[in-house]
């Protein structure tokens, strides 16, 4: 595997199993579906970022790996689901309809509804080596993604963290989708 594809990898698996989650919940799909669709996912964003991908300027880029669903389906998602079969209306169905999904180096982050909180799915701490190459260090997976599967458990969601006074830290910016 490229270098560049080993960095952005624990990055796309959390932004994947997010999406399979979705998919898994509403139980439309088999088991099968549902490995072919994050494989499928997998591949397409890992070639979609491969020259989209700065960890040395983590903010560069980040329009173009944002994945979109609102009055229109991602056209990345959108064909790993015809993949398996589903077609744009089932993945509407299956999916929120208004999604916001930032895959970006060390971190990946979302927002269900145009108004909703930013919540992080994954995030991990850059390391600059000798030759001055920034690589990922610790990671953080939170409450919504898990390390030892390539799905996402069923754990509580960002959304349900906030009712219930848990959510996320805070971060002091604002992320802006264009359409």
């Amino acid at each position: 595997m490229h270098t560049l594809c080993a960095t952005m990898k624990p990055e796309i698996n959390a932004a994947v199993g997010f999406l399979s989650r979705f998919l898994r919940i509403k139980g439309h799909v088999n088991d099968r579906q549902l490995q072919s669709f994050s494989q499928t996912l997998q591949d397409i964003l890992t070639e979609q970022y491969h020259h989209h991908w700065f960890p040395d300027r983590p903010n560069k880029g980040s329009g173009y790996r944002c994945i979109r669903i609102n009055h229109k389906m991602d056209p990345l998602v959108g064909k790993a689901g015809q993949r398996i079969g589903l077609t744009i209306q089932q993945l509407y169905l299956l999916l929120p309809s208004e999604l916001t999904l930032w895959v970006d180096p060390f971190e990946v982050s979302y927002r269900i509804g145009e108004d909703g909180s930013i919540c992080v799915l994954y995030e991990s701490n850059p390391i600059v080596n000798g030759n001055g190459i920034v690589t990922t260090g610790n990671s953080n997976l939170t409450s919504s993604v898990t390390q030892v599967s390539p799905m996402v458990d069923s754990r509580i969601s960002c959304k349900e963290e906030l009712l219930m006074g848990r959510a996320s830290p805070a971060k002091p910016y604002m992320m802006t989708v264009s359409s």
